[in-house]
């Protein structure tokens, strides 16, 4: 199957541009003539298995479909694939590709048909009804034309070899489990702060663990909660039986990964999957965030400067509901990323603009990566999925390298007015005001106030970690205030890691 084998380019399959190929038949369960069964009982008269091959240039769309006709009495589909990986010259892209699958219902942008992708972390996968490889959704095989997807995500200056192996085993159907999903409440303490990691990898996707692994770290870390986003699928939100409780609310969710950038999707309803298949370019995220907030949930970009390849942000802010300022240990993109994110809280003082409340998450996927490195830490009335979610819209929220780590803020007036972490103290613009940050667990850190006008006021810590800094300014002096809490700097010319920072109290009339 090679490159003129091409039947069409369709618009209508991906926002981004894809290749449709001529498709894979098979016999049949009532036509096909079949070899002796090997030991493994495999290549017998229940199932056939069809090879195809082809070859992608430099430029090649980002989807490529090679059509598979199903015919009926299908119990079970299994695809592996390879890809050749020629040595490339320095600072040249090699070939990666990563795979998925649709069903009979098509591939039709934000359709019904996806039953499953794993990007490049399987070479090969299999569903049926009663059971699938992570990343994939088990259901039944109903006969008609389904698609794997290929997504070459670079290709090499020599092109991308590839070879796809499907398999399909006849036999009876099975029967698709209803899957149970976490509930939407936990105990909690009433109003309080509770600490979460909303951007979080396990086998469904590209990570290591499982999720009775990330649980027990979860717990291990002082959570109250999680949600799980898996890459471009919903195949985690029934995986995670008997492993919340009264002291860990899981919610579901999905990591958004296009070509131009990732979004959390926190917090959104079980087994909604929301597509990926588009560019900047392409003005398709508005529909695909309004769908994020259709099923409950937020939409939150993440890691916006990282340096992997389309990770790099390209939609803007206006669709999002927060920002992930920083992802796992805290590095100079996480610095590019919350000085573009200063710049929106002075848009907003300035009248130009609602302001993006800041969130962190830990983005970890395995071994040594640490669950809850960030966590972010909401003000809610209880610890549900819609009063966490309510706190984050609203601000409440304060970012954390770990659970050792505790604080208050606050500004407050002459008169005893007085605010807290996202909300507003409203006072004339000659008040003094004074903002108070009260840190432990900090040791060696020390404490910045941080206005529109840049950085205003340094104090280091006492020797224990824990000290209380005060500040004082005035409404026409600092549109907002908000607190970092920074360990000494470790890299010439760049202020020091981060331990702590706090979203802004805005101050004046407003």
């Amino acid at each position: 199957m090679q490159r003129r084998d091409v039947l069409r380019m369709s618009a209508a399959a991906g926002a981004a541009g894809v290749l449709t190929l001529a498709p894979v038949t098979f016999a049949g369960a009532e036509q096909r003539t079949a070899g002796p069964a090997r030991p493994d009982g495999s290549g017998g008269p229940g199932e056939e298995t069809r090879t195809v091959s082809g070859h992608l240039p430099t430029g090649a769309p980002d989807y490529v479909y090679v059509p598979v006709e199903v015919p009926r009495g299908v119990r079970e589909i299994a695809v592996s694939y390879r890809y050749d990986k020629p040595t490339v010259p320095a600072g040249t892209n090699g070939n990666a590709c990563d795979i998925g699958i649709f069903d009979q219902r098509g591939t039709e942008l934000g359709g019904a048909g996806f039953r499953g992708w794993s990007g490049g972390a399987r070479t090969e996968f299999f569903l049926r009804a009663d059971a699938a490889t992570p990343g994939y959704l088990p259901g039944p095989v109903h006969p008609g034309t389904w698609h794997i997807a290929l997504g070459p995500y670079t290709v090499a200056p020599q092109g991308l070899d590839y070879e796809i192996t499907v398999t399909l085993r006849y036999g009876p159907a099975g029967t698709t489990p209803k899957p149970v999903h976490p509930p939407e409440r936990a105990k909690g303490r009433g109003r309080a702060w509770y600490r979460g990691d909303n951007h979080l990898h396990s086998i469904h996707s590209d990570g290591r663990r499982t999720p009775a692994e990330i649980a027990a770290l979860a717990r291990a870390a002082g959570l109250d909660f999680l949600t799980t986003t898996e890459h471009n699928t919903t195949s985690s939100h029934g995986a995670w039986e008997g492993l919340w409780g009264d002291d860990l609310l899981i919610l579901t969710g999905e990591e958004i990964t296009t070509r131009n950038g990732h979004v959390v999707a926190m917090g959104t309803d079980p087994g909604v999957f929301v597509d990926w298949r588009y560019r900047a370019r392409d003005n398709a995220f508005g529909k695909f965030a309004r769908a994020v907030r259709r099923a409950g949930g937020l939409v939150i970009p993440a890691h916006p400067h990282a340096t992997c390849i389309g990770c790099n942000w390209k939609f803007g802010l206006n669709e999002a509901d927060a920002v992930e300022v920083w992802n796992g240990p805290y590095t100079a993109d996480d610095e590019v990323t919350l000085a573009e994110w200063d710049n929106t809280l002075v848009a907003h003082a300035q009248g130009r603009g609602a302001w993006l409340p800041a969130v962190g998450h830990s983005d970890a996927h395995r071994d040594p990566d640490v669950v809850g490195l960030p966590q972010t830490v909401v003000l809610a009335d209880d610890l549900s999925r819609q009063a966490v979610q309510d706190g984050i819209r609203a601000g409440r929220v304060w970012i954390a390298e770990s659970a050792k780590i505790g604080l208050s803020f606050s500004v407050t007036g002459e008169r005893g007015e007085h605010a807290g972490i996202g909300e507003r103290l409203r006072v004339a613009g000659a008040s003094v005001v004074t903002a108070r940050l009260a840190v432990d667990g900090a040791p060696g850190c020390t404490v910045s106030y941080v206005t529109d006008q840049g950085l205003r006021y340094s104090e280091p810590l006492p020797e224990s970690g824990s000290g209380t800094v005060r500040w004082r300014t005035t409404a026409d002096n600092a549109a907002y205030i908000r607190a970092e809490v920074r360990h000494p700097a470790t890299t010439p010319g760049l202020p020091g890691p981060m331990a702590a920072l706090t979203n802004p109290v805005f101050v004046g009339r407003g």
